[in-house]
């Protein structure tokens, strides 16, 4: 993804509040449930992971983001945002 795209998403971001949230009881199933339907529905989702290492933290988004196929836009302490473009709604981005 090209940076004007990035900086794009970015500011689409900044104004979202976080769809999902992971306590620091780690992930449930449901949490995957939700971040599936959020990530399908709105393809820019905004997560907080309340994990208490920053390691942790970092390794979990990176497989939620793996996990649902998404591109990890921005990580700011426990919260990240997630892109993944749904080919059936229309693009968020302007071209």
């Amino acid at each position: 993804m090209d940076k004007s795209r990035l900086k794009q998403l970015k500011a689409l971001a900044h104004k979202l509040k976080p769809i999902v949230t992971v306590g620091q009881h780690g992930m449930k199933d449901s949490i995957n449930d939700e971040l599936s339907i959020a990530i399908d529905f709105h393809q820019l989702v905004k997560i907080k992971v309340n994990l208490g290492k920053r390691e942790e933290r970092d390794a979990l988004i990176n497989d939620l983001a793996n996990t649902h196929h998404a591109q990890i836009i921005q990580k700011i302490g426990n919260t990240a945002v997630l892109y993944r473009r749904n080919p059936e709604k229309d693009e968020l981005l302007k071209t």
